[in-house]
């Protein structure tokens, strides 16, 4: 792969079996030659954060390893980088779309599909603000996330202040009536802001702590998975309580 250097490893989830992961060398990591990721606003700085496997990406596989599988449920992945939890997700079954605006994370997904003898998934162009596809540069233009789905999922989304309201905007258009969204977050300060954001959408909001201690194979973690329900929605099974 020009421009840049890769690693692979094999990453244990705590109640399924473990996958490997092909993923950038480092955070030091940057190819753009047709300037696809500029067009898209992603720069030099933030252009390799997609490939890097993050703590709460691994907690977020873990709870999507133990919910149970529904067959007539729709999942999507947002901001999916590496995808960890809908590789594990379609392991087990589910219909889940991953979901990045990086124009590397649909090939990386490939990738470890095929590392992992796993059968092809649906991955889906998803920019939050959801600029016209000629914005890419890229012929034929990638399919876009459209439609509604059951379940939302991401991992450490609130990097970022969201003055416009992108995200929850996004989640609000493809959301189910009685969806319910899951976000799994290390104590991010934009916590709150984006709270009331998905208030304005409809949804409540209930936290569980995912604290964990370190151990002589893994590292601490602090963080929180937020829980959105749409005011009246009744809770799935598996639900957190």
């Amino acid at each position: 792969m020009p421009g840049y250097q890769i690693k692979q490893e094999r990453i244990a989830i705590a109640g399924t079996d473990d996958l490997l992961i092909r993923s950038l060398l480092d955070r030091q990591q940057f190819s753009d030659p047709l300037g696809v990721a500029e067009r898209l606003g992603i720069s030099s700085a933030t252009w390799p954060l997609f490939g890097q496997l993050w703590p709460s990406g691994l907690r977020l596989a873990t709870c999507m390893a133990l919910r149970p599988v529904r067959a007539d449920e729709r999942i999507l992945e947002l901001g999916c980088g590496l995808a960890l939890p809908s590789l594990v997700s379609h392991r087990r079954g589910a219909d889940i779309t991953a979901s990045d605006c990086h124009p590397l994370a649909g090939g990386f997904l490939l990738e470890n599909l095929g590392l992992n003898q796993l059968l092809p998934m649906k991955y889906r162009h998803g920019d939050w603000a959801e600029p016209p596809p000629q914005a890419l540069g890229e012929a034929p233009a990638p399919l876009l996330v459209t439609g509604r789905f059951d379940l939302l999922i991401g991992s450490d989304l609130l990097y970022e202040q969201d003055v416009s309201g992108a995200l929850a905007g996004f989640i609000g258009r493809h959301a189910m009536p009685a969806a319910e969204v899951w976000i799994v977050d290390p104590d991010r300060s934009n916590r709150s802001a984006f709270n009331r954001l998905m208030a304005a959408q409809g949804f409540d909001m209930i936290e569980e702590r995912l604290d964990r201690s370190a151990t002589p194979d893994t590292a601490a973690y602090k963080g929180r998975l937020l829980t959105y329900r749409r005011t009246g929605a009744t809770r799935p099974e598996g639900s957190p309580p």
